[in-house]
Order: structure tokens, then C-alpha cells, then sequence
């Protein structure tokens, strides 16, 4: 067989095999989606479970998160917005859609996320008489090397924390990738995130946090070795809690209006 004749032939056959290969993971792509969907969602339900204290041995996600109420907040207002399926509302992707987001200005960006969805989710634990044990907020910002996703959870008075943890990040381990470490997260609990006013108060500063020191309740030691990473979190967290953020869904809680105005 003349040499043309078998380069033209091991060439169609390579042409033939990426076709069917290229084929089959479009197909594979796309048929597993909606799974992939699934457990990111469920992966999701678990660290809110997890931030806000609830999960328990022996219990699903699914029968857990049936304790979460739900909701998505018009940020500029603090009110509710009726929305079917709020769980399932992509902030991220909102966020690139201008007509779903607004662009930050740098001097109100102190988290680093250029631009804002509208609309965000809550989580919302409840008692059996329906009224807020614990609100779970969703929050992000700019580390070191990385966007830093995760959850603040605030007792009842929108004021005094449960827990934060981060569920996606990038940073730099055994430095700003100890925002996970167990040890940190548990210097969280029972801080106050407002001052007297109102305003954002947390700080975290060069441990350790003196006790005798009258804004202890708003301090937090400061990761070790990570000051970028550890200046990326307080910023992202005042931003959350300022009037960019849920500031005035807080800020109704706060004043007893439990549920607020439902805006349309």
C-alpha cells in the first residue's frame, strides 16, 4: 500500500475515534448535569447544617435541611422576595448579569467582588413555634490568591454568632488555608458582629484576644502567618453585615420585624 494511501487511513481513523470520544463526553456532560446539580446543591444544604449547629449522627442532609426555611432577600431593602424554588436561585450567576446585579464602586468594595447579585438566600432555623432560633448568610470575598465562599450563622438577635466556616477557597496551606482549621473556627461562637450602633464591628486582631479588653466580644485572633488572607475575611464580613450586604435584612430583625415586608 503506497504511504499516502496508510497516512491518509491512520489519520481517519484518529479523525473517527476524537469524533466518538468527543461525543460521548458531550453526552456524559450532559446527562450528568442534573446530577452534578444535585450533589452541589446537597454538598451546599451540609455546610449551612454544619455552620448552624445541626447536624446530628445517623441523620441525612435531606432530613435535616427540612429545618431551613429558605428565602431570598432583596439586599437593597432587607425585604423577602417571593421567588419558587429560592434554593435554587445562583447567586454567581446573577452576579454576572447586569440586570441581576448592581457594580460596586471601589470605595464601597472592600470585599473585592466588583459586582453584587440583587438577591441573596438566607437559611432560616426555626423553633416549633416558628419563630428564628438561627439565620445562616451566605457570604464572599477576596483572599490572598482566591474568592473565599462561605456562611456566617447569627443567633436569633441578628447580632451574636454561631458559627463561620468556608466551604470554597484557595489559600495558601498551613497559612490562610487554616481558615478550616477546627481550632480557629471555634473562636467564633458568642462574638458580636455590631457595636452599640449598629455598625460592623468585628475585627480580627493579633492573637491572643485580651479578655479585659471591652471589645473582646468583637475580636477574633488573627490567622497566623496569613495577614492578607486574614484582612480578606474581616473585610468580606464587614462588607456582608454593612449596607451593602444584608445590613437592612438584619437591621429588621433586629427591630422585631421577624419576616419584614415582602417586596414583589
Amino acid at each position: 500500500m503506497p504511504l499516502r494511501h496508510s497516512n491518509r487511513r491512520v489519520l481517519g481513523v484518529a479523525l473517527s475515534v476524537c469524533v466518538a470520544c468527543s461525543a460521548l463526553v458531550t453526552t456524559a456532560t450532559v446527562l450528568l448535569r442534573p446530577v452534578q446539580q444535585a450533589n452541589r446543591l446537597l454538598e451546599k444544604q451540609r455546610h449551612v447544617l454544619a455552620v448552624a449547629g445541626l447536624l446530628e449522627p445517623g441523620k441525612s442532609v435531606e432530613e435535616l435541611s427540612r429545618r431551613l426555611d429558605v428565602r431570598l432577600v432583596d439586599l437593597a431593602s432587607g425585604g423577602f422576595v417571593e421567588l419558587e424554588r429560592p434554593e435554587r436561585f445562583d447567586e454567581r450567576r446573577a452576579a454576572r448579569n447586569p440586570a441581576l446585579s448592581i457594580a460596586l464602586p471601589p470605595e464601597r468594595d472592600i470585599a473585592g467582588i466588583k459586582r453584587r447579585a440583587k438577591y441573596a438566600r438566607v437559611y432560616l432555623v426555626r423553633n416549633g413555634a416558628g419563630d428564628i432560633e438561627t439565620i445562616v448568610l451566605p457570604v464572599h470575598g477576596s483572599g490572598l490568591w482566591s474568592q473565599l465562599y462561605g456562611f456566617l450563622a447569627l443567633e436569633a438577635d441578628a447580632n451574636t454568632v454561631v458559627g463561620l466556616s468556608f466551604y470554597e477557597y484557595a489559600e495558601t496551606p498551613g497559612l490562610g488555608g487554616e481558615l478550616d482549621n477546627p481550632e480557629w473556627k471555634a473562636l467564633w461562637p458568642g462574638k458580636q458582629v455590631y457595636d452599640e450602633e449598629g455598625r460592623p464591628a468585628i475585627r480580627l486582631v493579633r492573637g491572643p484576644v485580651k479578655a479585659w479588653d471591652p471589645q473582646a466580644r468583637h475580636q477574633v485572633d488573627a490567622l497566623s502567618g496569613a495577614t492578607l488572607t486574614t484582612r480578606g475575611i474581616e473585610n468580606l464580613l464587614r462588607f456582608w453585615l454593612g449596607p451593602d450586604g444584608f445590613g437592612p435584612f438584619l437591621a429588621r430583625i433586629r427591630d422585631g420585624e421577624e419576616d419584614g415586608p415582602h417586596d414583589s
